[in-house]
């Protein structure tokens, strides 16, 4: 997903992230002038490499873009074919002998189940050790596409490319100047700000899980920012896959944080009986309200799509972000949680190969940074490639994480992730305990084993 959460498709989101950097993206007469060098990745005239993915539209016209720098380099010919049908149509062509060269994973779930089946061909331990150096939080970029094959042994199958970011504070700068308000850089600090604001007669927060099947996901997202924050990675692993309880102390714990900030009368908007019912793309437009409903929304990178003027907002200095901090003295580092998209080789050539070595390039970062509606981990990509100065913002905020993890709703089966979380999570919005809501999602985890 960028993954826009659960609610919309791949395809959706990225148009609507394309609202807020598309109209900002710099005018390349030639996209691969960018300012990295690229390595001999060899010849491969006329050689085709074939790709499947989900991605279509301005999404689609990026990825080929960065396709074409490879092309001129190697001489080798590039097709992609993108479909909102993926998920089903790449299991049938890899069960029917039919597969492309790569397919683009937006889960990783899917990709795992492919690899452990033998579609997949590992990308080796020399590509995963390049990740773990060369990505912010590496070594979640590799555990994230790192599978158990046909045979039970773990391989690297997944090299992620174009990453999204969900650890963000939205807020109105001006309001901020106004009240004189500092960004907060810990948790405690941000806990206090909220205080000060109630103090100050303003309120907070605006915060909507209402999206319709899908209300309560908001809710998810806030409660897996949370766990990264209170517990550890592993511990946040073992809660995706169960061995973690969902009725534990350490979800608890998280919980009963989330509670503080969405079930607090003057913490929210309209009150903590709006959060079940407001609808959470209408929930930022507090911020821009006079006077303003709110003064803080967290969400993902995406969510300036929803503001009232499209995201033209977030250009004009209107609206700006900070990164959902850690709670100070933790030891957890600086956590963020986003999605991405995982490259898999369903169908190996040793062009295929080659493409793999670009990817690990700056430059073929540096092209889809150039071209908007991207962000990268890769450590060594010119921050100055950014279409934007708030995805340049982002793409730090990537560079500079320490443990990354996937959206643990959509890690979870759906009976879990699209299922008893989301509806449990609502009833927490409509006043049911923590532990009740914790008991109940757990219940239904037990029912599926």
């Amino acid at each position: 997903m960028f993954s826009l959460p659960k609610t919309l498709g791949v395809a959706t989101l990225s148009a609507l992230a394309l609202a807020t950097s598309a109209a900002h993206a710099g005018s390349h007469s030639d996209v691969c002038n960018t300012p990295s060098s690229m390595g001999d990745l060899g010849n491969f005239a006329g050689e085709v490499i074939t790709i499947a993915g989900s991605m279509q539209g301005k999404d689609q016209e990026n990825l080929e873009a960065t396709a074409s720098c490879f092309e001129k380099a190697t001489g080798a010919v590039v097709k992609y074919s993108g479909s909102r049908d993926f998920a089903a149509l790449i299991v049938a062509d890899l069960q029917s002998n039919n597969a492309p060269n790569i397919a683009i994973f937006p889960q990783p779930g899917l990709a795992g189940d492919m690899a452990k089946e033998g579609y997949l061909s590992p990308l080796g331990s020399d590509m995963a050790a390049w990740m773990a150096e060369n990505y912010g939080a590496g070594q979640s970029w590799v555990d994230l596409g790192t599978y158990a094959g046909k045979d039970g042994s773990k391989d690297f199958y997944g090299f992620a490319f174009k990453q999204d970011l969900k650890s963000l504070v939205w807020y109105s700068p001006e309001q901020f100047e106004d009240n004189g308000y500092e960004i907060p850089t810990t948790m405690e600090e941000l806990i206090a700000l909220s205080d000060q604001m109630v103090a100050d007669g303003n309120t907070p927060w605006c915060i909507g899980v209402e999206s319709g099947n899908a209300t309560g996901w908001t809710a998810t997202d806030w409660m897996e920012d949370l766990m990264l924050r209170t517990t550890t990675p592993e511990n946040y692993d073992r809660w995706v896959s169960n061995d973690l309880a969902f009725n534990s102390p350490e979800v608890l714990k998280a919980m009963d944080i989330y509670g503080q900030f969405s079930r607090n009368d003057d913490y929210v908007a309209g009150g903590a009986a709006s959060v079940a019912t407001t609808f959470f793309g209408d929930s930022p437009k507090g911020l821009f309200t006079s006077p303003a409903q709110c003064m803080m929304h967290r969400q993902a990178s995406f969510i300036p799509a929803f503001f009232p003027n499209k995201g033209e907002e977030v250009a004009n200095g209107e609206a700006d972000f900070f990164y959902f901090p850690p709670f100070a003295d933790s030891g957890l580092g600086n956590p963020v949680l986003g999605a991405g998209t995982l490259y898999t080789i369903t169908k190996d050539s040793d062009a295929t190969r080659a493409f793999f070595q670009y990817l690990t390039e700056a430059k073929a970062h540096e092209v889809w940074m150039s071209q908007g509606a991207f962000l990268t981990a890769h450590k060594g990509a010119d921050l100055s490639a950014y279409a934007s100065d708030a995805q340049r913002k982002q793409g730090q905020i990537l560079v500079n994480a320490t443990t990354f993890r996937f959206d643990a709703s959509d890690l979870m089966p759906g009976a879990i992730g699209a299922g008893a979380f989301w509806s449990e999570m609502t009833a927490f919005a409509n006043g049911q305990d923590a532990q009740t809501t914790a008991d109940n999602i757990q219940a239904a985890w037990d029912a599926i084993k």
